[in-house]
This record gives structure tokens, sequence and C-alpha cells, in this order.
């Protein structure tokens, strides 16, 4: 039985209350700081911000660099629609819309306190389920990244909770209709951020393990409807690419592009954004002359001859960018000591101890018996969903959708931490309680 305080900390609207207003407080704190003129912007001259543009001004799907492209599939269309609708309903480029967007992204980032904290429950109890929300309502990543980024990233991160506690949850069920919703949830998350199809064929695979490891012939049924339900929920975007493109493009086309700017003489340990055709005049235009498609396969065979000209120095790009995306930068140490700002100190500090928990975390479930269930679902997305990253470019906004599994890791290695205290300093006091004798 919880005493009255644990209670207390181990209530979700308590956390759900304390991640919501730190969310708020630093939205007033930089929107006082910042002029309002570059807020009503700045953050929508990203991708994302543009094709909303172009579909809020009824030129459909298209234009992601701030100027008349045609049409793209540049991103999944989910989180441009939300935006499109921002735009309809605060107009285009207003203070009102920064503030409805960055308030979507605010709620999205508080309410993945509530998948993270089911999952932990579903695995160690309601000490390991406090301990992962509070970590993921206090986490700077997840207080800040909403704010500074339009785009997907708060949505794709709620999507990526959700995914782990319904795999967590469906897997032990037999009705069809929950096999369904779990595919459906699949196909929202592919449709908002591509990059969380990495775990899919795990995930569902272990699913299905689990379900034969009880002798269920249905198995097979359920696996397929699940699958067949993410599959129809991207169907609609694959078939308009197909007719606009007349190539097969299943979700998104610029994974050429993002490992060509990671791989050229140019790259100097930070994202090479003078070279991408939102910023550069020249790719932008080589961009438009040849056409998306054509484009992505030029930067194809420009990386694949870069790098088998340079397989050392793209190796040495590949594990500068590894600890770029768990810490924040390729030199963290040399960068915190010349870093000005306390905040961005925290946040390289906060970041730091993530990747050493994920890690412990990750050997906790591999060696705990009780625990080693889980390591699958739980271990699948920190483990792969990154390594796009490491080849092509790191930023830890990149890595924000499986942070909070990342914080469920941490608090599993914090939970196996104190549980390994506890009887040692029980020890030490019945060693002190005992008589002494001569």
């Amino acid at each position: 039985m919880l005493t009255r305080p644990a209670r207390a900390v181990s209530s979700l609207l308590l956390i759900l209350a304390v991640a919501l207003s730190l969310r708020l407080a630093y939205l007033w704190h930089e929107t006082r700081i910042i002029p309002r003129q570059a807020l009503e912007a700045v953050p929508f001259l990203y991708e994302p911000g543009d094709i909303a543009y172009s579909l809020a001004t009824g030129e459909g799907f298209a234009s992601p660099f701030r100027v008349e492209t045609g049409p793209t599939a540049w991103t999944t269309p989910l989180y441009p629609l939300v935006v499109a609708a921002v735009f309809e309903f605060f107009g285009t480029f207003t203070y009102q819309a920064f503030l409805a967007a960055v308030l979507l992204n605010i709620l999205f980032s508080t309410a993945t306190c509530m998948p993270i904290f089911y999952a932990g429950k579903r695995i160690g109890g309601i000490g390991l389920a406090a301990a992962a929300a509070w970590l993921w309502a206090l986490f700077p990543n997840a207080i800040v990244i909403p704010f500074q980024w339009i785009w997907d990233t708060s949505l794709a991160g709620l999507f990526a909770a959700g995914i782990l506690w319904a795999t967590l949850a469906v897997a032990e069920s037999r009705r069809l209709r929950d096999w369904a919703w779990y595919g459906l949830l699949w196909g929202a998350a592919l449709m908002t951020n591509a990059t969380l199809l990495a775990g899919l064929p795990f995930l569902l695979g272990w699913m299905a393990y689990r379900s034969a490891r009880r002798v269920d012939t249905r198995w097979i049924a359920r696996t397929t409807i699940a699958i067949a339900v993410a599959i129809l929920c991207c169907l609609p975007w694959t078939v308009r690419n197909a007719a606009v493109f007349h190539a097969f493009i299943p979700l998104r086309s610029p994974l050429w592009l993002q490992l060509w700017l990671g791989n050229n003489d140019q790259y100097r340990d930070v994202f090479p954004g003078w070279l991408h055709p939102i910023d550069s005049v020249a790719e932008r235009n080589r961009y438009m002359r040849v056409g998306e498609i054509a484009y992505m396969q030029e930067k194809k065979r420009e990386t694949i001859a870069w790098i088998k000209a340079h397989p050392g120095r793209a190796a040495d790009l590949t594990a500068h960018r590894f600890v770029a995306t768990w810490l924040g930068t390729p030199h963290p140490w040399r960068d915190f000591r010349r870093e000005p700002s306390l905040l961005v100190r925290i946040v390289f500090v906060a970041n730091f101890l993530a990747a050493l928990g994920a890690l412990a975390g990750m050997i906790v479930l591999a060696a705990q018996p009780g625990l080693r269930k889980y390591f699958v679902p739980v271990a699948t997305l920190p483990l792969l969903f990154p390594c796009a990253f490491y080849f092509s470019q790191a930023l830890l906004r990149y890595r924000y959708p499986i942070d909070p599994i990342v914080m469920l890791l941490v608090a599993l290695a914090a939970q196996s931490l104190l549980q390994n205290l506890r009887p040692a300093a029980s020890s030490k006091t019945s060693e002190a309680l005992l008589p002494q004798t001569t």
C-alpha cells in the first residue's frame, strides 16, 4: 500500500499539471524576449510550414522551400495538414497562428506523460510508471523543443510512446479489433514521421511471437490485420505520389538529400544548412530545374560516389554524429566548457545522463529474468530509430520522438540501482544492531 505522500507523487494528474506548467512557463518566458514579428514568420519558414501555407492557400501539398516549386513528397502529410488547419483558423504567418501551433506541440508533449506512465506501470509497477513520467515532465528537451520547432517532433514523440504502450497491451489481447486499432496507430504514426518505420517489423514480430507462444492459432490473422490496416492508412498517400511523380514513394522522398548533406567535402561536424535547397539558391534552382525525383537520384549518385572515395572520412563523420545524436554536439566537453548559456549547459548534462541511463536501462532489461521479455518492445526504437541520423545529420530534435522511451529506460536503471542499494543498507543496519561480542 502506498503512503499518502507516495500516492500524491505517483498521481498522473499531478505529473501532467507540472509538465504543462513548465512548458507554458517556457513559452511565456521566450515570447517576452523574442520580437513578435519574428515569431509570426520565422518558425514557419521550414518545410512543414511552407507546405502548410501552400495547402492553406489552395495550392495543394507543394512548395517546401518558401517559393512555388510544385507538388512534393518531402514530408509525410499529417503534420503539415495540422499546421494548415491552424493557418485556416488563425491566419497565415500570424502571431496567433504561432501560439496555436506551439500550444498544440505543448499539449502533445504533455500528453506523452500518459502512455509512458502506463507502459512503465505494465513493466514495473506504479513506482516505475511515476518515475518515467516525472522524468519526461522535467526533461529539458521535452520543455524546450515544443516551442523551438514547428515540426512533427512533438506529435511523433506522442505516437512513439503510444506505440510502446499499445504494443505491451495489445500483445496480450486476443481480439482482432484491438490489433486493427494497433495497425491504425502505426498508420497515423508513419504518416507523421516515416523514420518510426524502423521499429514496426520488430515490435509487430515480438507481438506475433508472444501470441504464438500461447499456442493460439489466430496469431497469424491478428498480425495480418494489423499490417493490413497500417498499409491501408499509408496507401492513399503512396497512390497520390505515384500519380504525381510516376515513382514509388511510399512515405517521403528526401532520403538521399539527407545522406548527401551529411557526406560531402563541406560537412564540418554541424548540419550544413547552407547546402540545403531551403537556403541554397543554387541547390533550389537545380531542384526546380530537374524536379524532385531526378534531384534525389542525383544526390544518390553523389553520395555513393563520395562515400566510396572517402570511406575513412565517412566513418569518422558517422562516429561524430553518433555522439551528437545522444549528447547534442560531437564535441561535448569542449562545447560544454565554452557555452555561456546555463540552459544549454543543463541540456548538455541532461542528455549525457539520459544516454548513460538509457544504456544502463537496456542492460537491466537484458540481465533481469523478470524484465527480459520487455527488452524488444522497449529497446527497439532507441536502438534503431537514431541510425538514420548517424549516417546523415544529427540534431537533438531528430532524437526527440524516442526520448519518452529513453526516460523509461533511465527510470528502469534508477529503480534497479535503488533496489540494489536497499539490501546493502538494510544489511549494514542489521549488523549495527547486532550485540557486540568479545
